[in-house]
């Protein structure tokens, strides 16, 4: 019902965006920490009265409980027609329930986290439980500490917390960070001193990031705690942790631990021993910032700034085979279409282009072909556009930028082709797949140069570029319809991503399952997991992706009914760069065609990309709503290819449904024009 309720904390709820509600005074409030608590069974009202009112209740009691249900009504449902019954917050019996969700509740989605994340392998466990680990915001009913009718279920949770932190410590040290675990130990235990499971994680990470000494002395340290505070006779597992300790030579120290040493040392000797200006260093920075950009968003946008800086370093020493090697050497796999940043990534091209002129025809092959692979994956869309973009309401016209993206793809494949260089052609072909959106309706080609990317990869031990063909592969099967082929796409990427530790990857399928419960389950059922993305990948690194997701997301029941949308759900939200397009839509909803109509001529083409099918199918309702004849037949003419395909899904984030479905309403829309 679009509200969110939280007992890991202070009882609080919050609108579907966030948006904390005013649960009112403090016994208001315990009346909802009391009924969530029950977790959804019916609670008699003489038993609510006797848990609020611990000694005699007052003679109003009752009324009073009554006058709290009802103002609790309107605060959680504040759109429910007058006299309708409530929903969430119910009458049965001789009492009243929550019928709240599992996802509705924090308590709740923490239990189904954690129990997610003891089932999952390792890599993945760390972060389901550290998922399971944010839900909470201080002790169970905080503002409730002495609720005698709180107790028992304090106390369970609290237990599973702690059980919780110690899950994660443990997939910690079984994926090899047992340096990550300590830190996260020694604060449980500084709390929790009687935890032995968390002592003897405890000692066994101290041992395995090469710390022995550190580790017996917390064994001692551990034994004196136990003794103290259960009593003899306590502490069998450490005491088995310690015979090991004491019996066994000193173990090798886990890889993580030894590479971090090694990683202190080498770095050290390298800035002892190479000049300050030597260039030397900017080859080992170009190769930094391209194993930086795949370790997460941090890494990516630090890749990302400081690869710009790398660039015009590079072409300032006037080396132009220099300045190919620097700027060729960025080959991360892009299987976004809409740049991060379409400034940067234009300069980018705009470099690449011009080392290529320097280097000339008769350059290096394999650095020409490099130069134009990254002219090709950067002037991805229209972040090469060098004058502004043609209108919807015109008719198609010459691009130049999008021309020298299209032909730079082509020499780049051509050449990587003819020097068999697999790791050139996989980059090349990245950005063939970049320059592949000229017209609607190219799925099936999408899909042909995914599986060459996937196959090439898996032949050659290329893992980034086999994760870039599988997340190509997803996204073209989702708009072909084959969401069982696009499954086995997403757990193939998802095992990938896990192996060679590739976080990013799994924004894209987790943003593919939430389209997949839509198309299958429907918008009610998708809904929920669309928000919980919305907030979980706002800070993926990836704003070209993520920037006015929300506007797309609260399109997909608009687009995928036949209707106009409420002006009031898009209020609030940030449509980012895909304002134009929603912009003419909202207008005609509001009742204001002369404006709509003057927004849809004005409104430029939708970009060559993903979404580029989602975006007609938006301005063809909006031209429909209000009769605009060019964008009506613009619209028709582009999406006419594409009838086979789901409007949006070959993006893998969301569907506007059938492109044919769009089309009939064209023509209906063309034929009482």
């Amino acid at each position: 019902m679009g509200v969110e309720l939280g007992v890991l904390g202070p009882v609080a709820a919050w609108e579907a965006d966030g948006t904390p509600l005013r649960l009112g005074a403090p016994r208001q409030r315990e009346v909802l920490g009391r009924l969530l608590l029950a977790r959804g069974r019916v609670v008699p009202v003489d038993r609510l009265v006797a848990d609020l009112w611990k000694e005699r209740p007052p003679a109003g009691a009752v009324g009073a409980l009554r006058t709290f249900v009802a103002a609790l009504r309107r605060c959680l449902e504040p759109g429910r027609p007058p006299r309708q019954a409530s929903r969430l917050l119910v009458t049965d019996g001789p009492g009243y329930a929550l019928r709240a969700g599992r996802d509705a509740v924090d308590a709740w989605r923490f239990e189904d986290a954690a129990a997610e994340a003891a089932a999952a392998p390792p890599r993945a466990a760390v972060a389901f439980w550290g998922a399971a680990l944010a839900r909470w915001r201080g002790p169970v009913l905080a503002d409730f500490p002495h609720a005698a009718w709180a107790a028992v279920e304090r106390a369970r949770l609290e237990a599973l917390r702690l059980d919780a932190v110690e899950g994660r410590a443990d997939a910690l040290l079984a994926s090899g960070a047992a340096r990550d675990a300590v830190a996260d130990l020694e604060a449980h235990l500084t709390e929790h001193p009687e935890r032995e499971p968390g002592w003897v994680l405890l000692v066994t990470a101290l041992e395995r990031s090469g710390r022995r000494g550190e580790a017996l002395q917390a064994l001692r340290h551990a034994r004196e705690v136990l003794t103290r505070t259960l009593g003899p006779g306590s502490g069998a597992a450490l005491a088995r942790t310690e015979a090991r300790l004491r019996d066994a030579p000193a173990g090798p120290v886990e890889p993580a631990g030894i590479a971090d040493s090694v990683w202190e040392r080498t770095a050290a000797a390298w800035d002892r021993s190479v000049p300050a200006r030597a260039r030397a260093r900017l080859h080992a920075t170009a190769g930094l910032l391209r194993d930086l950009a795949v370790t997460g968003a941090d890494g990516l946008m630090e890749a990302r700034e400081h690869r710009r800086e790398l660039v015009a370093a590079a072409e300032a020493t006037g080396d132009p085979e220099l300045a190919a090697r620097i700027i060729g050497s960025y080959d991360v796999p892009a299987a976004w279409t809409r740049a991060d940043d379409p400034d940067d990534a234009g300069q980018l091209a705009r470099a690449a282009a011009r080392t290529a002129a320097r280097l000339g025809p008769d350059g290096p092959a394999a650095l020409r072909a490099r130069l134009l692979a990254v002219v090709a994956v950067e002037s991805r869309g229209d972040a090469a556009a060098d004058a502004p973009l043609p209108r919807a309401a015109q008719p198609p016209a010459a691009e130049p930028w999008r021309l020298r993206g299209e032909r730079a793809a082509e020499e780049a494949v051509r050449l990587a082709r003819r020097l068999q260089d697999p790791a050139l052609l996989a980059f090349a072909l990245n950005g063939a797949f970049m320059q592949s959106f000229s017209t609607c309706g190219a799925a099936a080609s999408r899909d042909a140069l995914g599986a060459e990317i996937t196959a090439l990869a898996v032949e050659h031990q290329l893992p980034s570029h086999e994760v870039l063909g599988r997340i190509v592969r997803l996204q073209t099967l989702c708009a072909l319809g084959d969401l069982a082929a696009a499954d086995e796409q997403a757990e193939e990427t998802d095992r990938l991503a896990r192996r060679h530790e590739r976080p990013l990857a799994g924004v894209f399928t987790a943003w593919y399952r939430a389209l997949r419960v839509c198309e299958t389950d429907g918008w009610t059922a998708a809904r929920p997991r669309y928000l919980d993305l919305l907030a979980r990948t706002a800070d993926a690194g990836m704003p070209g992706l993520t920037q006015g997701a929300a506007a797309l997301v609260a399109l997909v029941p608009v687009m995928r009914g036949d209707g106009l949308p409420d002006p009031d759900d898009f209020a609030h939200l940030d449509a980012g760069p895909y304002q134009p397009w929603l912009d003419p839509l909202l207008l005609a909803a509001a009742g204001a065609a002369d404006r709509a109509s003057e927004a849809l001529s004005t409104a430029p083409r939708p970009p060559h990309d993903l979404l580029q099918e989602a975006l007609w199918s938006v301005l063809a309702r909006a031209a429909a709503a209000v009769g605009h004849m060019p964008v009506l037949r613009r619209a028709r003419d582009e999406l006419a290819p594409a009838e086979g395909e789901n409007a949006g899904a070959g993006s893998g984030l969301v569907s506007f449904g059938p492109v044919k479905r769009h089309l009939r309403m064209l023509e209906k829309a063309l034929d009482c024009l």
